[in-house]
């Protein structure tokens, strides 16, 4: 059963796996949020004030439902610490100004062996991800040139 205490266990074995490396300098806690379509996951300080206060990690609430893959969460929260690494919401020293700068956190996750889980993520969010959330699929529009009055008088 997906719940909080599962996030917990999840976050444990990635930071144990493939970010060991990074010192923890404060306490993070992960745990389900509201059902988020566009926002897979985020990371905020709880007091941002205070330099070492705890560290939260919000996974939306639809990654609850089974028919989510594993490797989905596990990329999701990996790129949470990612930020956490980088010194966003986290007491550590800032890596770059913005979070997601020139390609950063990807480049990140693909040094640290989430490679082909980010290029699976992105095919499963365009292809099953709207089946999760309820969404209808979103087709390409086709836009057409209007004919312009110029067109018509030969202009």
């Amino acid at each position: 059963m997906r719940d909080n205490a599962w996030l917990e266990e999840k976050l444990e074995k990635i930071w144990r796996e493939h970010f060991a490396d990074v010192p923890r300098s404060n306490e993070i806690e992960i745990k389900f949020g509201a059902k988020a379509r566009r926002r897979l996951g985020s990371i905020r300080q709880i007091n941002p004030r205070d330099k070492h206060s705890t560290t939260r990690i919000l996974i939306s609430g639809y990654f609850r439902d089974e028919n989510v893959p594993e490797s989905i969460i596990d990329v999701t929260i990996a790129h949470e610490l990612c930020h956490y690494a980088h010194g966003f919401c986290s007491p550590l020293p800032k890596y770059s100004k913005y979070p997601h700068q020139g390609g950063l956190v990807d480049k990140e996750l693909k040094n640290r062996g989430f490679g082909e889980i980010l290029n699976f993520q992105k095919n499963w969010l365009k292809t099953s991800w709207p089946n999760i959330t309820g969404e209808p699929v979103r087709r390409r529009r086709v836009r057409r040139r209007r004919v312009g009055l110029m067109r018509i008088f030969g202009f």
